[in-house]
């Protein structure tokens, strides 16, 4: 996938949340839901739409399905950014 799914996905406040929870570690598509005050359904699509911009992989084990970072998608976006801001000096 490219930058443009990926700031697609980057641009709801609820999937930058969900991200957020994340960040301290894999957690399940309930224990995510557990968070807002939306549908299963609504949480499912987001993580659908972070998941196909690779910002976050599933793991399946026996029922349940957990969700971690993919730090490496996000650290390529920080470097774009840092270039394009003129910050990332070569060493």
């Amino acid at each position: 996938m490219g930058f443009a799914d990926t700031f697609k996905a980057l641009s709801s406040p609820l999937r930058r949340e969900i991200l957020n929870l994340l960040k301290k570690g894999r957690l399940s598509a309930g224990e995510i839901s557990s968070h807002f005050e939306v549908t299963g359904a609504t949480i499912s699509n987001h993580l659908k739409v972070l998941r196909e911009a690779d910002l976050i992989v599933e793991t399946k084990e026996k029922n349940f399905i957990y969700y971690d970072l993919n730090a490496s998608v996000l650290e390529e976006v920080m470097v774009w950014l840092a270039d394009l801001k003129g910050d990332h000096h070569e060493s």
